[in-house]
């Protein structure tokens, strides 16, 4: 099986690699520089020349929330020219196979808990990252729309938020998680007496190990088109993947605590926002066609902090 990876180099992205690889796949890669796929051009000319059998699409332009409030026009225009650029071509090519991989950030901010897929489209977003939810809705739709009138069969995954080895580290555009794993790591090495963590801490998020998601991605994969069909819908054909448990961000400053040695105390900082007070997503669609999450909270995070640790060093301004 000849798969284009798109996002290789991303988090989500190698670890899927990892495990293409290990299946024995041509795995199909290019980097930014190779291939600028918010080229129109240069994607159609990619595709015809490599025609793979398999597109999985994990590249995407990603931040936490204050790269989201900073730079929303960004945050839509790429990820929009991504999905339409990749989708299109892809078809156009002839491929009959696609894995799009999105957020749980696509449901509304008031979405009753936990979030099923039919919850999508019943209100508005979260503020904070509306332009990313709204590109990440039209990547679903665009597949969606191309199985509708084409017959393809283009799948769509959404991941609650993602954490483990090859994450991004940067002091102000990280997401929570790897945010919390170097702001700790300094204050432990530096002897602070407090950490102050943003908002109230009481903001619940469930966090899934990039591994965890990588085996999902492959698993909705390979499930046969009547399996798939049977527990999805033409118009709501999106699948959450996630643990089905939550922690909140104070909590989970204090496992991270733990994980980095800091003994100091734990301060919030009200004033900063807090974003959705709760974000879990309802997983037993996944869970009825066979898959669950194996990685503990705790058992990833010393795994993270390892790779971290390891890694410093090389992040390129991250670190």
């Amino acid at each position: 099986m000849k798969v284009y990876l798109a996002g290789h180099r991303g988090m989500v992205g190698s670890a899927i690699g990892r495990q293409l690889l290990a299946r024995g796949a041509q795995v199909i890669t290019r980097t930014h520089a190779e291939l600028d796929l918010a080229d129109q051009g240069a994607v159609r000319s990619f595709m015809v020349a490599t025609r793979p059998d398999v597109v999985i699409l994990a590249a995407a332009k990603v931040g936490g929330i204050h790269a989201n409030a900073t730079y929303p026009a960004e945050f839509i225009y790429e990820n929009l020219m991504i999905e339409a650029n990749v989708i299109h071509q892809a078809f156009a090519a002839g491929v009959q196979r696609l894995l799009f991989l999105g957020s749980s950030c696509i449901y509304p901010k008031e979405a009753p808990q936990p979030m099923t897929e039919d919850a999508l489209l019943t209100g508005p977003l979260e503020p904070t990252n509306e332009p990313y939810a709204i590109a990440k809705i039209a990547g679903i739709k665009l597949c969606e729309s191309y199985n509708r009138q084409y017959g393809v069969d283009y799948r769509s995954v959404m991941p609650t938020n993602l954490y483990g080895p090859g994450d991004n580290f940067h002091p102000q555009n990280a997401h929570v998680l790897p945010a919390l794993i170097r702001r700790f790591q300094e204050a432990a090495e530096s002897g602070a007496e407090t950490v102050t963590i943003w908002g109230s801490g009481t903001p619940r998020r469930e966090f899934l190990h990039v591994d965890d998601m990588a085996e999902a991605s492959l698993f909705v994969l390979d499930l046969d088109r009547d399996s798939y069909a049977a527990n999805t819908a033409p118009m709501q054909s999106h699948i959450n993947v996630g643990t089905g448990t939550d922690i909140s961000i104070h909590d989970l400053a204090g496992l991270v605590a733990g994980v980095t040695g800091f003994a100091g105390r734990i301060l919030c900082d009200a004033s900063k926002p807090d974003g959705t007070a709760r974000k879990l997503m309802d997983v037993s669609r996944l869970a009825d066609m066979g898959w669950r999450a194996r990685i503990p909270l705790e058992q990833g995070l010393r795994q993270t902090h390892a790779w971290f640790m390891a890694h410093r060093d090389t992040l390129r301004g991250e670190a």
